[in-house]
């Protein structure tokens, strides 16, 4: 091969091909892909990475950690095009090239903060993609709460945006899903609502109980309906029964986020939906909420893709433990759940992998003892951070 001057060629790196490690590869990029995949010694005037990981960039289905950014303190607002430019520089450094934004749209009373203000943060993603600002490549993943009165609504001003390509399927109503054990939502809302009384939660309950009885079974068709209409991937949430999975299997879902029950992960896995876990959820060892920890699911086969939730750095140290806490899936395989078969889920076939024809978004990986540290990030081939 003879690279050109514009081209870029990366050498003695171990190169994460999908289904295997190149100990000691090199790879040329040219007009935004990757050209050439090689072995052994690299052309000359290659840019020599010292031996460490070069991987496809990762790809996040699911992250509302800009609502982080947004609101940084209660009833603090920050100027929304910097809250992006700031989340996304997070993203990246964090080694994730692609990410779905995952927006709230419905509106709560009691949570105005981040409720409702999903038309506000798309026009600063807007923005700031326009002016350049941006290091990764941003899509929508627009989150309804189905028993929500504003969520049919809300959907439609932002659904025919063309970056909106994915829809979740919420109902996190007390004493099912997530939070079966009441107990649970009342230590999170305690935590996350800046210490609710009681009474005050028996208030926010009642409405939730309301919500659920009034609204849910109309919107959601209707949600349903939107996502088909739009050809727009769908994701159930927290499914835990036989009957959640039902549901996701006639609404013909794509990708099941946070199943929290063995039973339901099994059901499916069966019916050919692809399962979504917190990378957190493996990191800790556990889920947060007292659910089945990802790396159980991961044992019987029945874990596909891992998001980083409301930790970005989380999805890359995930996948690089995978391995070490289940033997049976390679480092390929590992890497897979956070490039590959995210890419595949929301039908993004130009990506996710390092082959020849393939977008050049990489990433350069150091690990040192158990925290990876990302030291380069190209997207389509030009670096950017």
């Amino acid at each position: 091969m003879n690279a050109k001057p514009k081209d870029t060629v990366i050498a003695n790196a171990r190169i994460v091909l999908a289904d295997r490690v190149i100990e000691q590869g090199w790879l040329a990029l040219a007009d935004g892909r990757i050209a050439e995949i090689g072995d052994g010694r690299a052309p000359a005037g290659a840019e020599d990475v010292g031996g460490d990981l070069i991987m496809p960039g990762l790809i996040e289905l699911h992250t509302d950690h800009l609502e982080a950014h947004y609101v940084p303190r209660p009833k603090v607002f920050w100027n929304p095009v910097a809250a992006v430019i700031s989340y996304d520089g997070q993203l990246a450094t964090s080694g994730i090239t692609t990410v779905f934004d995952s927006l709230r749209v419905w509106r709560e009373d009691g949570a105005e903060e981040v409720d409702g203000r999903a038309g506000v943060l798309a026009a600063a993603i807007t923005t700031a993609r326009d002016a350049d600002l941006l290091r990764a490549d941003h899509f929508l993943h627009l989150r309804c709460e189905i028993p929500m009165p504003s969520v049919v609504e809300e959907a439609k001003e932002l659904i025919d945006r063309p970056d909106v390509r994915l829809m979740s399927l919420m109902d996190h109503t007390p004493g099912q899903r997530q939070f079966r054990d009441e107990v649970k939502l009342r230590d999170y809302y305690r935590g996350k609502g800046g210490g609710k009384t009681d009474a005050e939660l028996d208030e926010l309950f009642a409405k939730r109980f309301e919500y659920q009885k009034k609204y849910a079974a109309a919107n959601m068709r209707e949600i349903v309906s939107l996502a088909h209409k739009y050809n727009i991937p769908l994701a159930s949430h927290d499914d835990t029964t036989e009957e959640n999975v039902v549901d996701a299997v006639r609404d013909r879902v794509s990708v099941a986020e946070f199943p929290t029950t063995l039973e339901a992960a099994r059901g499916l896995h069966q019916a050919g939906i692809d399962i979504l876990m917190g990378a957190p959820n493996v990191v800790r060892g556990g889920s947060h909420s007292g659910n089945i920890a990802a790396v159980d699911l991961a044992r019987e086969g029945l874990l596909d893709i891992l998001s980083s939730d409301y930790i970005p750095s989380s999805l890359l140290m995930a996948a690089l433990q995978l391995p070490e806490q289940v033997p049976a899936i390679s480092l390929p395989a590992a890497v897979r759940t956070v490039t590959k078969a995210p890419a595949e889920a929301v039908g993004l076939t130009d990506r996710g992998e390092v082959a020849t024809g393939k977008r050049a978004d990489l990433i350069r990986v150091h690990v040192a003892g158990q925290v990876p540290v990302v030291r380069s990030v190209w997207r389509e081939g030009t670096r950017v951070a």
